[in-house]
């Protein structure tokens, strides 16, 4: 579906873009000709994407941190001389567990990476969205962004203060042409689903492969879904196919009504 020149010439900034689903989407841009910058926090893997990914643009932040955003779009300015695509990808999972066995730090700690870091970037990037010709914001909820999540409130809370977030926002912006939306994946296949697997079945006393089954069996599809059906609907998102199509929620779960 995307070409070498689908996005030719684009400049796309996309958080935690070094590893799991944000590299899957750094990689799909990449081959569709558009110039990237990824940050990330994880120092391994910026290494790795150095030396794998040559032609991207790297660099560590925290998301969290206005100071780091900050300097983390000087480097955008510096490396792409501007921004036609945001990818806000950056999250975290949270604690798992009941609500009543949940610390405050921990809370707060969710929602400043999932929710806050999102607003920091954003802030950053509109005045330089505004300079561009057809720009998009492309925000990173969850289908726990529309369905409740049990044991994972935190992480409910601030993916569906994504969507709010982004519903607002393709408001605010529509008149200057930028285009906002969230993508909601179901359960993504690889470590971090397999962590949260693990920690769930701890809490609830469950076996590791009875909380899997449940994983896989919310979906119509039977099966989780992959980095690469993300990275396709966010290039869907930000390109021209999607020139009418703004403060949209874009669930790619294989159909799921309910989380386990």
């Amino acid at each position: 579906m995307w070409n070498q020149d689908s996005f030719s010439g684009r400049r796309v900034l996309v958080t935690a873009g070094a590893d799991g689903i944000g590299l899957a989407i750094a990689r799909s841009f990449v081959s569709a000709g558009a110039r990237v910058l990824v940050c990330d926090v994880q120092e391994a893997a910026l290494s790795r994407l150095a030396a794998d990914l040559p032609q991207v643009n790297g660099c560590r932040a925290d998301v969290s941190s206005e100071a780091e955003v900050a300097a983390l779009f000087e480097v955008l300015d510096q490396k792409l001389g501007g921004l036609d695509i945001l990818v806000n990808n950056a999250g975290i999972a949270g604690p798992t567990g009941g609500v009543e066995t949940l610390s405050l730090a921990d809370w707060e700690r969710t929602l400043a990476v999932n929710l806050t870091g999102q607003f920091l970037c954003v802030r950053a990037a509109v005045p330089r969205l505004r300079q561009s010709s057809g720009a998009s914001i492309v925000n990173l909820s969850s289908a726990a962004g529309h369905l409740g999540m049990p044991g994972r409130s935190p992480y409910s809370a601030s993916k569906w203060g994504v969507v709010g977030f982004t519903k607002t926002l393709a408001i605010e912006l529509g008149g200057d042409g930028i285009r906002v939306n969230a993508i909601l994946p179901g359960a993504v296949d690889g470590p971090r689903i397999r962590a949260v697997i693990a920690a769930k079945a701890e809490a609830s006393g469950r076996s590791l492969e009875d909380v899997t089954r449940s994983y896989t069996a919310q979906a119509s599809l039977g099966r989780m879904v992959t980095t690469t059906d993300i990275a396709n609907m966010v290039l869907f998102a930000a390109s021209d196919l999607a020139a009418s199509v703004t403060g949209q929620e874009l669930v790619v779960d294989g159909h799921t009504q309910a989380l386990s």
